[in-house]
């Protein structure tokens, strides 16, 4: 164990990567955490409240009138950034990293801006489920629009990371040939990076790779080496971006699903009307047991009771047929009002909840609940809809690309395998699909494998149309798994498949462009698409970010005025440790220093983290969402409740932070994506995915 585990500096651990390099835990403190004006601190941002009818963000849920519809701190950000009207400068669809790359360099300006997402969080869909490398561009074709983007994005990261301090480490990669077939596409490789601007490129011989990486297939020949290459944790890199722009002043809502935009003038140059399905979950609805009754509807329902009570001792208290019948009359009156009243109330409350929606943002999370209709009015529009760009675009007449989403399914392993390569590892490319699966060590010491690349639609040349791929949608799990490490046994033939922990998958938006769409939508020029953007988006998306608000400025966009406090400066929420000091472990209320208090005893996750994340600017309410801020769960237990617990304790204080039923907290849903038999697999299961690697 320790012997693997050395090889690597592992993020959080007695240090943290900082704009790319290693930075020992002694020099953490105000350089990494505990920095001075962060912008989460600062509250530089407009602090108004949403609009009359709607839950502010001081009152709890359950405190709700009916005429809330919904509406809950929950799912969007404790402020509006609407200008007077209520309209907005640019909404931003799709918080992905895209967008929230995107909402991000908006925040720098003076505009109004609003970011949106279907899903209960963002950062649910492509971006939650890839490889997280910052990818140099030397795959790229030249002239494409990804080699535009990649080494310009690649080159922007040292400094985001050090303003925003998501985690980046610049571990370099290599593309692995075995024969001398393999060498001429490096060769290839090579000479496309240099026409894609790309430096610090070179191919290395058989003798340096094995320096570089002892572990590698010994029939290797040599490696095309890129020493810009890096890697971060998409989600986290993602929701820095998000936390950073709402803390400048942009609105985020999540749980808003687009469902039409209408364009207010025939030519789309300017100005549209979003209709969005606002979502949320049944449990989360006034009911009508909890519904607000008018003290006027109170007394219509008492009124006869109270009657006949008084007609009773006005005939002196004396039970007779005559002060009886009246009795019943009185009664039976305020039956019939009650019932009234009840279905007055159960109507009201019907058309309060709405109909109901899912939503799927990554393969097997499907999220559903009540929706309202919900208008919002913009100058303009950003479409960052990654695997439903298309359908945005659709709305607005453009029928110009369909996206064709391709799986990637990935198998992630103990911490206890993720020291055995220092570098990103690739195969020589395939010509069709692409990079291939690839093995690399994680920002926080797991060993990741994969990805797959199966499409899910095929075209039908009968009918001259894209649909599923039924042989895609039936192969086995077993297969899928099989694939991924039997391709990675013949690039790191020493890592023991037996040690997995989790499997995930994410789908990428490819288009029938066959590249990435980053231009004035022809239909409506008021829209900027930055969409069908697949590998390597993450690498690009910083430059995207700049071009994109480059293109809403020459459409006329309110996007020039720099915004003169604009604060970049974001403190992470996790805190590095220095092994077990100053930190422990115990049952639920043993410790009641929140810095000492361990929540996940896998991450070393203190009460302290969650409780920051809670209350950082985006909304949350689940432990999928602290999960993904904190890595409370992300250890090799999963989150066993036999183990220490941590989901329940996770949302036991998520609970009492935002001042919820712990019901109302959402959980990790299970099994979204996971190849694996169950979420807490056992020693027969580890076996069996370990012959699964056999050949």
């Amino acid at each position: 164990f320790f012997s693997v585990m050395s090889k690597r500096t592992v993020h959080g651990e007695k240090g943290v990567y900082y704009g790319g390099h290693w930075l020992p835990i002694e020099e953490c403190h105000k350089v990494f955490c505990n920095i001075e004006n962060a912008g989460h601190e600062t509250r530089i941002r407009p602090r108004s409240l949403p609009p009359a009818g709607c839950c502010s963000a001081n009152s709890s849920h359950r405190e709700c009138s009916a005429s809330c519809k919904g509406e809950c701190r929950t799912s969007r950000t404790d402020f509006v950034s609407s200008r007077s009207d209520g309209s907005y400068d640019v909404v931003v669809i799709g918080a992905g990293c895209i967008g929230a790359c995107i909402a991000r360099e908006l925040s720098k300006t003076t505009a109004s801006v609003l970011l949106i997402d279907a899903a209960d969080d963002v950062t649910q869909g492509a971006t939650k489920g890839n490889s997280g490398i910052v990818h140099a561009g030397y795959d790229d074709k030249p002239g494409s629009v990804r080699a535009k983007y990649c080494w310009p994005g690649n080159q922007m990261f040292e400094k985001l990371d050090k303003e925003l301090r998501f985690g980046y480490e610049k571990n370099g990669s290599l593309v692995i040939a075995t024969n001398e077939e393999e060498e001429k596409v490096l060769q290839d490789l090579y000479e496309r990076g240099q026409k894609n601007g790309v430096k610090n490129l070179r191919i290395i011989d058989r003798e340096e790779l094995l320096q570089k990486e002892p572990e590698v297939d010994p029939n290797c020949v040599a490696a095309l080496y890129s020493p810009d290459a890096g890697t971060l944790i998409p989600y986290e890199f993602t929701i820095a971006l998000a936390e950073n722009a709402a803390d400048n002043g942009v609105e985020v809502r999540v749980r808003r699903k687009v469902v039409d935009i209408k364009k207010i003038n025939d030519s789309g140059s300017k100005g549209f009307l979003i209709q969005a399905q606002h979502w949320e979950p049944e449990f989360a609805l006034p009911t009508a047991s909890g519904s607000s009754v008018s003290l006027v509807d109170r007394l219509i329902t008492v009124a006869p009771i109270l009657v006949s009570i008084g007609l009773w001792y006005i005939l002196g208290g004396i039970w007779n047929t005559q002060s009886i019948c009246v009795l019943l009359v009185g009664v039976l009156i305020a039956v019939v009002l009650g019932v009234l009243q009840g279905k007055k109330s159960g109507s009201s409350d019907e058309k309060q909840q709405g109909e109901m929606v899912t939503v799927e943002p990554s393969p097997g999370t499907k999220l559903s609940g009540r929706s309202f209709t919900e208008e919002i009015k913009t100058d303009y529009i950003v479409n960052c809809g990654g695997c439903f760009s298309d359908e945005i675009a659709a709305m607005v007449g453009d029928t110009s690309f369909k996206i064709k989403p391709r799986l990637g399914e990935y198998v992630l392993l103990h911490k206890r395998e993720g020291g055995r390569v220092s570098h990103t590892l690739f195969p020589a490319p395939h010509p069709v699909l692409g990079k291939g699966v690839l093995v690399q060590g994680t920002l926080w010491g797991n060993l990741i494998l994969g990805p797959t690349a199966r499409d899910l639609l095929k075209f039908n040349a009968e009918t001259n149309s894209y649909e599923p791929d039924k042989e895609v949608a039936e192969q086995s799990k077993d297969s899928i798994m099989k694939y991924i490490l039997t391709k990675c046994k013949k690039l790191v033939p020493s890592f023991k498949a037996s040690e997995v922990i989790h499997t995930f998958s994410g789908t990428r938006a490819k288009s029938t462009r066959g590249d990435w769409i980053i231009e004035p939508c022809p239909t409506a020029p008021g829209m900027i698409h930055a969409a069908a953007i697949d590998s390597p988006g993450i690498a690009g998306s910083p430059a995207i970010a700049v071009a994109v608000v480059d293109l809403l400025k020459q459409a006329g966009a309110n996007v020039g005025e720099e915004k003169s406090d604009f604060n970049p400066n974001r403190e992470p929420i996790i805190v590095p440790k220095n092994g077990w000091k100053g930190i422990k472990c115990g049952p639920p209320g043993k410790y009641t220093d929140m810095d000492v208090n361990v929540v996940c005893k896998c991450e070393k996750v203190t009460e302290r983290e969650i409780v920051t994340a809670c209350h950082r600017s985006l909304p949350i309410d689940s432990t999928q969402a602290i999960r993904k801020r904190t890595r409370a769960g992300m250890g090799h237990c999963q989150a066993d409740p036999n183990n220490y617990g941590c989901e329940q304790r996770v949302a036991a204080i998520i609970a009492r932070e935002k001042k919820l039923e712990q019901e109302r907290i959402g959980t990790r849903p299970w099994p979204a994506s996971s190849m694996l038999p169950r979420r807490w697999i056992d020693d027969n299961d580890r076996s069996a995915v370990d012959k699964l690697s056999q050949n």
